[in-house]
């Protein structure tokens, strides 16, 4: 079964840290982009994040460059997004996201919520 199953969130205060991370099972990420996206409340879903199979390359939505991490370890056929100094606006279900076969694969998505 292709699958990707994510882990790590949680409450954190503002300023805080998170490690998330995202497991693929029935298929392998090494010739795959892997990407995190998040879905905040009463909002649509945003791309966060982007890495190519090689780790060459890594790109990041504007609001969070600087902040978070996204980074791959291809014999666990992990994806992890490493989050520094959240912010309120960062609270949201984070998910991860990639295509294997031509055909979508989500995550169920991992909730983070930043409050004091």
């Amino acid at each position: 079964q292709v699958q990707l199953v994510e882990s790590g969130g949680g409450l954190v205060q503002p300023g805080g840290s998170l490690s998330l991370s995202c497991v693929a099972s029935g298929f392998s990420i090494d010739t795959l982009v892997m990407a995190w996206y998040r879905q905040a409340p009463g909002k649509e879903r945003e791309w966060v994040a982007r890495i190519t199979l090689d780790s060459g390359y890594t790109n990041y939505k504007d609001s969070v460059k600087g902040r978070f991490t996204i980074s791959r370890d291809n014999p666990k056929n992990t994806v992890y997004l490493q989050m520094n100094s959240l912010k309120t606006e960062d609270t949201a279900v984070y998910s991860c996201y990639t295509s294997t076969g031509g055909e979508p694969v989500w995550g169920q998505g991992t909730l983070v919520t930043v409050s004091s």
